[in-house]
């Protein structure tokens, strides 16, 4: 089973602590588009238009700031710097060391700025969303689309791939069809179904923890997948076609 995440927006830095050891990061074959990026987002970030060109707030100032100066920055763990909703419901601290292990082993970041990551590789917190456009890179799901194929198709082969990413990650990469389930989160009140945002973060989060938990085999097939969902939610499963992943949805209630 391969559990596909996309990063947090927030990301919290290491106090402290060596800087990117590049040769240890998963699929070092990226590693010369890792650092095209870098260059570019540290240019970018130094620019007085640096907040514009990025797409956030003055709030995030510190953050960009830090983006002039990665490769000095002290690295952590994936599983420490991504934060937020779906790495709280994920809950990795929490987890016994058997399940750490299979956290690590069994989940990637997709991500604008490294392309794809372990769960156990160390990286400094950064601030770059896959929808930003670089100079001399040019958008970023667009970068990294042929460089993923070929990296991680690789990885995914004979692997369930649950996908729990954005629409905005996704673009990024497409697992082939026949062995990947997109996570979709829906609330429904009164019969009717509405699609939903934050929850659906929260949701996927608590799926990919469940997943790492709970006993027995991981699912191996979308099927398995459902019953394992339906263990804690109501869930469907769309059967996919070869050109069109499967759909585990979970229904929540409004």
């Amino acid at each position: 089973m391969l559990i596909l995440l996309p990063p947090s927006e927030g990301k919290t830095p290491a106090p402290k602590g060596p800087s990117i050891d590049w040769e240890s990061l998963s699929f070092p074959e990226l590693n010369q588009y890792r650092a095209a990026v870098l260059e570019a987002l540290g240019t970018v970030s130094a620019h007085e238009d640096a907040l514009a060109l990025l797409g956030v707030g003055a709030s995030l100032r510190d953050d960009v700031e830090r983006n002039t100066r990665l490769h000095a920055e002290p690295a952590a763990p994936a599983h420490q710097v991504y934060s937020g909703v779906l790495y709280d419901a994920l809950g990795y601290k929490s987890m016994t060391a058997t399940q750490r292990r299979k956290a690590t082993e069994s989940i990637l970041v997709v991500s604008a700025l490294w392309g794809a990551i372990g769960f156990g590789d160390h990286v400094p917190a950064y601030r770059l969303s896959m929808g930003t456009a670089l100079p001399d890179v040019g958008r970023l799901a667009s970068y990294w689309k042929p460089q993923l194929n070929a990296a991680l198709t690789k990885r995914a082969e004979g692997e369930l791939v649950v996908d729990c990413r954005s629409s905005t990650y996704a673009a990024a990469w497409a697992p082939p069809a026949v062995q990947t389930v997109n996570v979709n989160v829906f609330s429904e009140a009164n019969g009717k179904r509405t699609v939903v945002s934050h929850f659906a973060k929260h949701t996927r989060g608590e799926l990919a923890r469940h997943l790492l938990t709970r006993r027995g085999k991981a699912p191996a097939t979308p099927d398995q997948l459902a019953k394992a969902a339906r263990e804690v939610w109501t869930a469907e499963l769309v059967e996919g076609t070869a050109r069109k992943p499967h759909a585990l949805n979970i229904i929540l209630a409004g």
